[in-house]
């Protein structure tokens, strides 16, 4: 079980709305608040409006609503590996949040998939500057797979959203999404999420898609039952049946965490 709190209240506070590597993230948290980020993806190929950065800009209009603070940071990273590289890095070490959020586009996704794990390698497919990386691999020394903390399976049962169906998968696809969710799970202990939306129709407006968001994710945090502001000291994700890997088929979670 992760280290992050129950559901919580929006102070909604929008970080960079282009992202990237040079994106300042201001830090103006008070030590009992809870921190989420929440990032979507600019425009890729055909998608000029990518729907999960529209779903992502309308959670922070509606904030995560309950009973205790919450600094929420929300921000667009480009559809580009080395900048969201460096992103990501600067979201962890920057902000130290208690859990991210990773919102991409499936443009063949009728309904919300929650994605379990990120892959190391299989990065084929040029991202929007024509770049690849080295051998179609996040880190080179990494495991081949790292599962979250969040049990996608269980909050995707939990959840109901009218007008849309969340599932979940064990495979975000190798582009720059599933990337973004490899270094995210990496540099954040398990601690992080990647939500895959449809894209946007009369049936599924970015509103819609908001919502949604805000229940998944209070779901998420209801994982947790953790002081706002509470270290996060260790996550293990045991191994199930994958050499080197932390698995994403069978997997147990034990989170140890430690008071200020």
């Amino acid at each position: 079980m992760c280290g992050f709190p129950g559901p919580t209240t929006a102070m909604a506070a929008a970080g960079g709305s282009h992202g990237g590597a040079n994106t300042p993230f201001p830090i103006q948290t008070r030590p009992e608040q809870t921190r989420i980020s929440v990032s979507g993806f600019g425009p890729f190929r055909q998608h000029l409006v990518n729907s999960s950065w529209e779903a992502v800009k309308e959670l922070s209009k509606l904030g995560l609503g309950s009973d205790v603070e919450v600094d929420l940071r929300t921000l667009q990273l480009p559809v580009d590996y080395r900048e969201v590289k460096q992103a990501v890095i600067r979201i962890w070490e920057d902000l130290q949040p208690q859990l991210t959020v990773h919102v991409g586009l499936d443009a063949a996704a009728k309904t919300i998939v929650l994605e379990q794990c990120g892959k190391k390698r299989g990065y084929r497919d040029a991202d929007i500057r024509g770049f690849r990386p080295e051998h179609g691999a996040c880190l080179p020394d990494g495991p081949e797979v790292i599962a979250s903390c969040v049990n996608m399976a269980a909050v995707s049962r939990r959840v109901a959203v009218e007008g849309v169906a969340v599932a979940f998968s064990r495979d975000a696809g190798r582009y720059v999404c599933d990337y973004t969710y490899y270094l995210s799970l990496h540099h954040g202990n398990g601690c992080a999420a990647l939500i895959h939306v449809p894209p946007l129709s009369p049936w599924l407006p970015a509103s819609l898609l908001g919502k949604a968001l805000q229940v998944i994710i209070q779901e998420m945090l209801e994982e947790g039952h953790i002081s706002p502001g509470t270290p996060i000291s260790n996550i293990a994700c045991l191994e199930e049946g994958v050499e080197g890997a932390l698995s994403c088929n069978k997997f147990l979670v034990r989170a140890v965490t430690e008071s200020q």
